[in-house]
């Protein structure tokens, strides 16, 4: 069992040697890479109301979002080794800024889904470079370090959904994605700033697209089983935040505001669980914070469909949120036993795979919600769930 160490230590160690300003910086953008897309699942209704979506194309729309980001995570692994990490996160910064404005300004439902399918891929380039540029600045810290990254992801989807709701309500949806594309322009100048210039990268470029080494380091026993625990928590997670709220509206009857408050409070929960997380794992390893993390969320995803008060719901919240803190624990992990010099590529490649699979959960949630099961396909995302805990417990280097 690995030490425990005192908060007051774990913040000096994170902040030493000017590495605070690294983190913080790495912290923003990465807040605005997911609390963006994040905005999305916030703003559908309105969407919807624009193009005439259904329940099948919204959730289609929200699969082509990620599954564009999905497919960056390779392409942006193997840059990540060729350049750095310095270049490819300030160039994943001004991507995302001049793609949003293009969501922004399109008129037709095709180029609305191309616009946002650019709007992934441009954030995808954030994806596998925020992991290896920790691991090589916080080696001894890497859990904490990501955990306290992806905690400020959900002080972005705490506070921008709800925000978005209500610029969406006061004036149109548009509006809601256009504030946030000069953050992406101050996130450029901030990584500019703070990054250290990496010297030239060992691994060339013909390296880094030799993708024969991909197979046999994803095909280990652990990183396999690390992958196939991502994939079913990707479609369980992508399922759950790109219906609830228009779930809590369309069948529970809260209004937009209440709905989108709960959102906004799932990712609140986030802040603290994220860090929890990844001082679990640098503190007593993978499997019991993995099982009370799927545990939780799959009791609340169960009871989901049987409730019907507001402070049931947000009871069901806190425990869904458990959900936030799997990724920082399996992907810090798995990162670590990842070779060096193709780390990006192997962490990009395996991104691309989970990512992928995950995104199409959306779209089928979606198909059988317009069936008129949107209760019984929360049952069925609690039953992966379920899949979930029975693999960790089984799993004996865990």
């Amino acid at each position: 069992m690995r030490s425990i160490s005192k908060p007051k230590r774990v913040i000096s160690d994170l902040s030493s040697d000017g590495r605070g300003k690294i983190l913080l910086s790495v912290a923003f953008g990465w807040f605005l890479s997911i609390s963006v897309r994040m905005i999305y699942p916030a703003l559908l209704p309105h969407i919807r109301g624009t193009y005439s979506l259904t329940l099948t194309t919204s959730g289609l729309l929200l699969s082509v979002l990620w599954i564009a980001y999905a497919f960056g995570q390779l392409p942006g692994g193997i840059l990540a080794d060729w350049i750095g990490e310095r270049l490819l996160l300030i160039a994943g910064s001004l991507l995302a800024a001049a793609m949003l404005a293009l969501v922004i300004v399109v008129n037709s439902t095709i180029l609305l889904f191309l616009a946002t399918a650019l709007f992934g891929g441009g954030t995808a380039l954030y994806g596998v470079s925020r992991f290896t540029i920790l691991n090589k600045i916080y080696p001894d810290r890497l859990g904490t370090a990501t955990g306290a990254t992806m905690a400020a992801g959900d002080v972005g989807n705490a506070v921008m959904p709800p925000a978005a709701g209500f610029i969406a309500t006061a004036l149109a949806w548009q509006y809601s994605f256009g504030a946030a594309v000069p953050l992406f322009l101050i996130a450029a100048l901030s990584l500019w700033l703070t990054l250290p210039k990496q010297p030239s990268t060992s691994t060339s470029l013909s390296e880094s697209l030799d993708l024969e080494g991909i197979v046999p380091t994803l095909s280990q026993p652990t990183v396999l089983r690390g992958t196939a625990l991502l994939v079913l928590w990707a479609v369980i997670i992508q399922a759950f935040m790109g219906f609830y709220p228009t779930y809590l509206m369309d069948v529970k009857g809260l209004s937009a505001r209440v709905a989108n408050v709960l959102f906004g409070f799932f990712f609140a929960l986030g802040i603290l669980m994220k860090p929890v997380a990844g001082r679990a794992y640098d503190s007593i390893g993978v499997r019991a914070p993995l099982l009370l993390i799927m545990g939780s969320a799959g009791l609340a995803l169960l009871a989901l469909p049987f409730v019907g008060e507001v402070w049931l719901f947000g009871l069901l919240t806190v425990l869904a949120s458990s959900l936030l803190g799997f990724e920082t624990i399996v992907i810090s992990d798995l990162t670590q036993r990842l070779p060096d010099g193709t780390q990006g590529t192997n962490l990009g490649a395996l991104r691309t795979v989970y990512l992928a699979l995950g995104a199409l959960s959306p779209l089928l949630f979606g198909a059988i919600a317009d069936l008129g099961y949107f209760d019984e396909a929360f049952v069925g995302i609690a039953a992966l769930a379920g899949v979930v805990v029975c693999i960790v417990f089984v799993s004996v280097d865990y």
